[in-house]
């Protein structure tokens, strides 16, 4: 009995042993294989979550919706600063010319002195510099607001936070706006307004095009300026029937970006996956992944893992411009962009120059952004990006310069159907390549600086933009001469994308680094390929 007991107790000490050596076998081949290859947030997209599904259509779509409250709030000046028709007092009819040599008590406002700023602070003939004052500040405080917003999307914020603390800003400025005492207080609101809203395009954009696979990426972008153009469409909507009110017209633009960020961004919109994990956040990424290929009908293994190709402090504090190659990549951006905003924004707000009446006038300019945005989108899945926007940008400087020959040599131009319609191809040509550009820089360089990139670029176009009411002064006097300029800047844009290099489905890198590696190898690697041709 002792020796049966003792094989007993033997054999009880001894059996977890064969459980420890059963335990379940390591996974599958294939499964490590996937484990291994899908490690960035690039891969775990194409592979598991779906290049573009139903989640990243609905994101998008939430994302973009922010865009129309940047187009109001950039291009309400068109109405709230335009110079409003005038007639003699006691008569009907509409007077042309000047009033500057009239007794103030013997003409009036058609429609009273609350229409616009310029009829009431009297921002005309010595003073009607001033009246450009406004714009030309929105545009410097989307500028400088660019830089910030830029950095805090890339830093500390995330793309999601940066866009729902522009969205508030924007409301609360816009509506301080319509309280205005005088110009000067009015301008220095525009200037805090486009500082606020600058957050808006730059990271909507960008928050846009991470969350999908490479081949959707232009397509995507093009979904945000469809939303802008809704928005450029709204405001004849909002403004004919504030027509009286100018105040009237920022108190209604003022309410949607607050009820947008409250209701529809904070709890529907996700933060970019590819943020998150460039910053160390690797299971909130893999949460955003997870959320993303349930809705579109997927799975993502459970033991997968998301592997940053480099460390957190080297993928942050490495500088856009103390890397060669970045840095003159950039400088190229910013040029051409500077045409391009000046061109884009100058033509519109221009509007007052063909001397046809204003709602017409917004509303063709906001209908021919459609036509940009579908051609666009068309384009960018059948050439490259750099071709079309060269050739966007050459056409709409070709429609400026014929422009010319339906202008008067001075004074307003006799508007004529002939140059409303040039003026509206040129403007969905700028329009097509203003679009293409955000796509191709979002492209052009890696996730820890992609954020702050695309806030480059938006410094060059609101620098552009901002010169740009100062040219629609001119145009007053000269409007061939404005023409001429805008042509000219819109060819000089055109000229610099040749030295940039294309991007049409090529990975978006998470690092300058890993960027600049495996640019190099792919053009080694082509280089071999030529010779071996030869």
């Amino acid at each position: 009995m002792d020796e049966l007991h003792e094989l007993v107790i033997h054999a009880n000490t001894e059996a977890p042993q064969p459980k420890e050596e059963q335990e379940p076998p390591p996974p599958p081949r294939e499964v490590a294989e996937a484990n291994t290859e899908s490690s960035t947030v690039d891969e775990v997209i194409e592979e598991h979550v779906g290049s573009f599904g139903c989640a990243q259509l609905l994101q998008v779509f939430l994302v973009s919706l922010a865009w129309i409250f940047d187009s109001q709030n950039t291009l309400v000046t068109v109405f709230s600063d335009a110079q409003p028709p005038w007639r003699l007092k006691g008569s009907k009819e509409v007077a042309t010319g000047s009033m500057c040599g009239l007794e103030r008590s013997a003409w009036e406002w058609v429609g009273g002195n609350s229409s616009s700023i310029i009829a009431e602070w009297g921002l005309i003939c010595d003073r009607k510099f001033l009246a450009s004052l406004p714009a030309s500040m929105f545009f410097l405080g989307s500028l400088f607001g660019s830089a910030l917003n830029g950095r805090l999307a890339d830093t500390h914020l995330g793309r999601k936070k940066t866009v729902l603390l522009s969205c508030i800003l924007t409301s609360v400025t816009a509506f301080l706006t319509s309280l205005s005492p005088n110009v000067w207080v009015y301008t220095f609101l525009r200037f805090s307004n486009g500082f606020a809203r600058s957050g808006i395009g730059i990271c909507c954009i960008v928050l846009s095009t991470e969350s999908v696979g490479r081949k959707w990426r232009g397509q995507v972008g093009q979904y945000g300026f469809f939303l802008f153009t809704v928005g450029f469409l709204s405001l004849p909507v909002i403004a004919y029937p504030t027509r009286t009110s100018w105040r009237n017209i920022y108190r209604v633009i003022s309410s949607f970006p607050l009820a947008y960020a409250l209701f529809v961004l904070l709890p529907f919109v996700s933060e970019s996956p590819r943020w998150l994990s460039i910053r160390g956040r690797n299971e909130e990424a893999m949460q955003v992944l997870n959320k993303l290929a349930r809705l579109n009908g997927k799975r993502i293994p459970v033991d997968l893992r998301i592997t940053a190709p480099t460390t957190q402090s080297d993928a942050t504090h490495k500088g856009l411009w103390t890397t060669g190659w970045a840095a003159k990549r950039m400088t190229l951006v910013m040029l051409t962009g500077f045409g391009v905003g000046f061109v884009y924004y100058g033509v519109q707000l221009n509007v007052e120059n063909l001397n046809f009446n204003v709602y017409l006038t917004v509303a063709v300019n906001a209908l021919m952004e459609i036509p940009a945005v579908v051609f666009g989108s068309a384009l960018l899945g059948l050439m490259t990006r750099r071709a079309v926007f060269s050739v966007s940008a050459l056409l709409a400087g070709a429609s400026c310069f014929f422009c010319i020959f339906f202008s008067s040599k001075g004074g307003k131009s006799k508007g004529s159907w002939p140059q409303l319609s040039l003026e509206a191809f040129g403007f969905m040509a700028a329009s097509m390549a203003y679009d293409v550009q955000y796509i191709y820089c979002v492209e052009l360089f890696p996730t820890n600086v992609r954020n702050f990139a695309v806030s480059m670029l938006r410094q060059a176009l609101m620098l552009g933009a901002a010169i740009a009411p100062l040219l629609v002064a001119l145009g007053r006097l000269s409007p061939r001469l404005s023409f001429v300029i805008f042509g000219g800047f819109s060819i000089f844009s055109a000229a610099f994308t040749f030295w940039l290099p294309e991007t049409r489905n090529t990975p978006l890198y998470e690092t300058l680094e890993q960027q600049e590696r495996e640019e190099k190898r792919s053009s080694t690697s082509d280089a071999q390929v030529e010779l071996v041709k030869q």
